[in-house]
């Protein structure tokens, strides 16, 4: 029930301390609460739009927004919000706008209104102009580590290594207790061959630092050759109990989801096996058909239809093949086909032929977590990719 001693401000607050605890629906309800009593206070309508925006409920989230830019058309919150969302249902040019606005009107010197429009672009794949976010973000903080360390993460994802590594070193200069830059320090530097600085960097971090298991299982790899220490060393104990917690059972909601894509693709088989066996009948009733034809004609013209049929039947089989291939277009506009192996295998044959795909695939999904905070699954080539779709790194196209 509403509690009428409570202002608008005090509704905000509340919600807002729900939200950052990730009690997204108990936070929509103190918001709702609150414009019950107050309809017109735009702070409540723009926690409504990121309380929506974090349980992906995209068009309820630009409604909210909508609602608090018609009460306040320069609310900058409500600008990076409508932006974002803007962004997610394929509208980039009005959340590039939106984003923009932000600048002219003088909101360029917040640091985190800046750090948050570079991770919303950076997570939608644009890079480029999160960079440039990102690089506002540290003119006007130079001294915030997280700040130096996103420009860090762009640059990589815009094959920059050299830079990232220098950038990302001087985000752990300002906080040498930065987890999250120190690992993805740690494993570009192994990317780029640097085995040894890469194993010092991976021995100040903490098993707790890591949350994908690549940087794991490469400090244990390091450690091991360069101390000789037997598999079963006590020191490793911490860091495999950390492997086992990363490699738990998924959670009721990833089961769901993974349900649900092997439905579709079983669902997706079984029509390209009924389209196979459809083509097959077909060509069996055009060849009957040919045989009983005519009798009396001569054995020629029996050939001669049997010889017109069958190339129909081979060419629409080749067309359907083609159909059950899949197309993925990088964000550069480069396009891949074939089946999802071949095109993970002409990616990792684009960058280093030495790796296997395992590995491919578990690199690249590590730096995608470092920059985005998107996981992507390395389990198989389809999960893999499909992933990277969600990313914003790739689009499948079919």
């Amino acid at each position: 029930m509403s509690d009428p001693f409570l202002s608008s401000e005090e509704y905000d607050e509340r919600a807002h301390a729900l939200y950052n605890d990730g009690r997204y629906d108990e936070a929509l309800t103190v918001l709702r609460e609150g414009l019950a009593l107050y309809p017109n206070a735009v702070e409540l309508h723009v926690g409504v739009g990121y309380a929506r925006l974090a349980r992906e409920e995209f068009a309820w989230a630009r409604r909210a927004f909508d609602e608090a830019l018609v009460l306040d058309p320069e609310h900058e919150d409500a600008l990076a919000g409508f932006g974002e969302i803007a962004l997610k249902l394929g509208r980039a040019d009005e959340g590039l706008q939106a984003f923009e606005r932000t600048i002219e009107l003088g909101y360029e010197d917040d640091t985190d209104l800046m750090l948050q429009i570079g991770r919303a672009l950076f997570r939608e794949g644009y890079i480029e102009a999160a960079l440039s976010y990102f690089e506002r973000a540290v003119a006007h903080a130079s001294d915030n580590a997280e700040a130096v360390a996103c420009v860090g993460y762009a640059q990589h994802r815009l094959g920059r290594d050299r830079d990232a590594i220098a950038t990302l070193r001087t985000a752990l200069a300002l906080d040498s207790g930065f987890g999250e830059a120190r690992v993805y320090l740690a494993n570009l530097l192994y990317d780029v061959g640097d085995l040894e600085v890469a194993l010092a960097e991976f021995e100040r971090t903490t098993p707790e630092d890591h949350w994908d298991e690549l940087g794991i299982w490469r400090y244990l790899e390091l450690q091991k050759a360069a101390s000789g220490l037997a598999e079963d060393d006590p020191s490793f104990a911490p860091w495999e109990a950390r492997l086992g917690e990363l490699a738990e059972e998924p959670d009721a909601i990833d089961e769901l989801l993974a349900e649900v894509e092997t439905q579709f693709v079983e669902r997706e088989g079984a029509a390209q096996a009924q389209a196979q066996g459809h083509l097959e009948m077909l060509g069996s009733l055009l060849n009957g058909l040919a045989k009983d034809r005519d009798h009396d004609s001569s054995a020629d013209e029996a050939l001669a239809l049997d010889a017109a049929t069958r190339p129909a039947s081979l060419s629409s089989a080749r067309e359907l093949t083609a159909e059950a291939a899949h197309r993925v277009v990088m964000q550069d506009g480069r396009a891949y086909e074939g089946t999802w192996e071949e095109i993970v295998t002409a990616l990792r044959d684009a960058q280093d032929v030495r790796r296997s795909l395992d590995e491919f695939m578990a690199v690249e999904a590590r730096r995608c977590y470092g920059a985005t905070g998107v996981r992507i699954s390395a389990k198989d080539p389809e999960a893999f990719l499909r992933g990277s779709e969600h990313a914003g790194v790739l689009r499948i196209e079919h």
